[in-house]
């Protein structure tokens, strides 16, 4: 596997990028600093509404293990 899609990101930007997933939650993100920040690392587009892209949707299944190891 190629390591291109492995991004550090803080637990509150994998927060708002598990938000993305669901469309109708995509208007109501207020914390607009973490989707600027997801917007500089090319894991979202906002042209008014923030959606995931699909380098995006790639960094979040990669990173679903992390997500494991912090919860636990």
């Amino acid at each position: 596997m190629s390591n291109d899609i492995d991004f550090d990101l803080s637990p509150d930007q994998w927060e708002v990028l598990k938000a993305l997933r669901n469309p109708v939650s995509n208007g109501r993100l207020s914390k607009a600093y973490l989707i600027e920040s997801l917007v500089k690392l090319g894991l979202v587009v906002c042209d008014g509404v923030p959606v995931m892209t699909p380098n995006g949707r790639k960094v979040l299944v990669r990173g679903s293990c992390r997500l494991l190891d912090l919860a636990a």
